[in-house]
């Protein structure tokens, strides 16, 4: 008789306790963000699993890129949100202020920045952020 050993959950990139299927995989699979904090760590998610498709889909028409390049040097390595602001079901605007973590050929370096976000048909969309130090 074999014995399966049970898989573990991977991990949610954004640093989540949730496992990943659970927490930004679900956004990934089509379920909108119920505030800019959560889009930031699916977005977040996204570029550590290079999922252009979702960081285009959740990126405001306005302000999107044609097209999401991913330097194969990168490696995301973790994610804090430091701030919050508005991004309620009562705002129609949001700003999340955070500091993504990654390496890039072998040396550690950090991205902080505060982005925008707006609801557009009512979902949550990234509309862009100015970079901090």
């Amino acid at each position: 008789m074999s014995r399966r050993t049970p898989t573990r959950p991977e991990p949610c990139p954004c640093g989540h306790p949730l496992p990943y299927d659970k927490c930004c995989g679900r956004l990934h699979r089509g379920e909108a963000a119920a505030s800019p904090e959560e889009l930031m760590r699916s977005r977040y998610s996204a570029f550590a699993r290079r999922d252009e498709a979702y960081l285009l889909r959740t990126w405001h028409p306005r302000t999107r890129p044609p097209r999401v390049e991913f330097d194969p040097a990168m490696r995301w390595t973790g994610l804090t949100i430091e701030d919050t602001a508005d991004g309620t079901a009562f705002h129609s605007t949001g700003t999340v202020t955070f500091r993504a973590r990654y390496s890039d050929g072998g040396r550690p370096d950090s991205l902080h920045e505060r982005s925008r976000f707006e609801r557009v048909d009512g979902a949550w969309v990234y509309v862009d952020g100015d970079f901090i130090d």
